[in-house]
């Protein structure tokens, strides 16, 4: 149970109430109607045995009587037959007969002049055994066919059955419209949370969407306030630092530039120090522009018509890198809705990424998955590990492939860059193998295509 949802714990929870309610009002019923017709029927069976034992009783009065005769007489129907113990034989409607079904201890208590009634079952049938004594010489038994009554029920009993499974089902039914009108609310929580994970902070509850969950609704709204305004100060912050930054380094960047050209006229270690310098400020100003964009990539993404195939092709040339590595699958079409500057942005980050830690990129593949728009980008690399696939689109996160090559300029933020922009177009960002060896990054961007 403890695996189960809340909705499916409460349907459960009802169906068994309902079904345990149910089966013990048809067992009760079941027992009450037993108890009722089998005494009514018990009652029936006394007064007409006692009926038919003051016949035989008159008839026996005779100075030869013809037992037979006299058991014929008797008005029994096909539901009784009658049964005479008379001198020590046993005498039926037609001759006399060998008692079968008559047990000892009854006919002991009906010899000692005491009427006696119990159930038995003759040849498999349900009978009813009425003793009646009639003098020393003589009892009267009647036996009672019960094969009706038991059909009967039987038939109540499964009566009772369809109808506690059916209110089982009723019960199960009516907990789930009530768990689903009363977790409606927190439906609306979890859809509002998911929202607000994705990006969209301007996601909030209404307050009047049930008076009892109000409190919630208003502490919800305030904490997703505070949130949003939390995030919106660091990113301004983020934003502010990296720009006050950019003047500084652009005259450190200057002078990097003028220690390099004069290396020749400086001693080895002097010129290696300036080296080191202007590597550690081209690495820093990259830093700093990678904080930027990760500041603006908080903001909606602003879609306009793009031939992504073009843009694609226009990016590998301006890395260098060979136009035929772009391939669009049959039954693409160029033009997507995007963000163009976001998907540039996504498309130069995978592919530096791959020529700086998967052994350079292969392909870059363009697809589509029902309306949503698919970019791929392959490397040679040796892939990435299972463990690492989660944590690698965070920020200042680098695989083991960057920690084995020390000398990179990475700065962390490539990937988390590509996953913030995939995340501004409601998509995401994820790595897996690549059939035959390496690195397959792919981001959705959902409602670009069609």
């Amino acid at each position: 149970m403890r695996r189960l949802g809340l909705r499916a714990r409460v349907t459960a929870g009802f169906a068994v109430g309902a079904a345990l309610l149910a089966a013990s009002m048809a067992l009760i019923s079941y027992d009450l109607t037993r108890r009722s017709l089998l005494d009514e029927r018990e009652r029936t069976a006394v007064r007409a045995a006692y009926f038919d034992a003051a016949v035989v009783r008159t008839g026996l009065d005779t100075e030869r009587p013809d037992v037979a005769e006299v058991l014929r007489s008797l008005d029994t129907g096909s539901a009784r037959r009658p049964l005479l113990h008379l001198d020590g034989s046993w005498y039926a409607r037609t001759a006399e007969t060998a008692a079968t079904g008559v047990p000892e201890a009854l006919h002991e208590r009906v010899r000692a002049g005491r009427p006696a009634v119990q159930r038995v079952r003759l040849a498999g049938q349900p009978t009813l055994l009425v003793g009646v004594p009639l003098s020393e010489r003589a009892t009267y038994y009647e036996l009672t066919s019960l094969r009706e009554l038991e059909e009967t029920f039987q038939v109540l009993a499964l009566a009772l059955t369809a109808v506690a499974i059916m209110v089982a089902g009723s019960g199960a039914a009516f907990g789930w419209y009530a768990t689903r009108h009363s977790l409606r609310p927190l439906t609306a929580v979890a859809d509002a949370a998911e929202k607000i994970a994705a990006g969209d902070f301007t996601t909030r509850l209404a307050p009047a969407t049930d008076p009892d969950l109000t409190r919630l609704s208003t502490s919800f709204n305030d904490m997703v306030d505070q949130l949003a305004r939390r995030i919106e100060r660091d990113r301004r912050f983020a934003a502010d630092v990296s720009h006050e930054l950019r003047s500084p380094l652009q005259t450190l960047s200057a002078a990097a530039s003028v220690l390099t050209r004069r290396r020749d006229h400086h001693d080895e270690r002097t010129a290696t120090a300036a080296g080191l310098v202007a590597d550690e400020i081209d690495r820093f100003q990259q830093l700093v522009n990678d904080l930027i964009e990760l500041a603006r990539a908080d903001q909606p993404a602003q879609r306009e018509h793009v031939d992504v195939a073009a843009l694609a092709r226009e990016v590998c040339r301006t890395r260098t890198l060979p136009e035929d590595l772009v391939r669009v699958e049959p039954d693409t079409p160029a033009d997507w809705r995007v963000d163009r500057r976001r998907t540039e942005q996504l498309l130069v980050n995978l592919l530096d990424n791959a020529d700086r830690y998967g052994g350079g990129p292969v392909a870059v593949r363009l697809s589509v998955d029902a309306g949503t728009g698919v970019i791929e980008v392959d490397d040679a690399g040796a892939g990435v590990p299972e463990e690492d696939r989660d944590g690698i689109f965070d920020r200042f996160v680098r695989g083991r492939a960057a920690h084995a090559r020390a000398g990179t300029d990475g700065t962390g933020l490539g990937l988390a860059i590509v996953a913030q922009h995939a995340a501004a177009h409601g998509g995401r960002a994820t790595v897996g193998d690549r059939p035959g060896g390496g690195a397959r990054f792919r981001v959705e961007l959902p409602g670009s295509v069609g």
